[in-house]
């Protein structure tokens, strides 16, 4: 084995495997960078907590308008 910069390429050329998964790739909204389209497998709970925080925000801006 030499050292220095190798002439050719000794490295062998394997082909590289492309992982396949049930998982469905790109977006959701194909124009939008969020969200990804296994966001909702992800995060099955999301709508569920997301308007029991709209809820509670938008009692306590009422509250505070009072």
């Amino acid at each position: 084995m030499s050292k220095g910069f190798a002439t050719k390429d000794s490295v062998s050329q394997k082909p590289k495997k492309k992982a396949i998964s049930n998982e469905p790739q790109g977006r959701l909204i194909s124009w939008s960078p969020w969200p990804p389209a296994n966001f909702q497998r992800r995060y099955p709970a999301f709508p569920l907590v997301l308007t029991i925080l709209i809820i509670i925000v938008g009692q306590w801006y009422i509250s505070l308008l009072r």
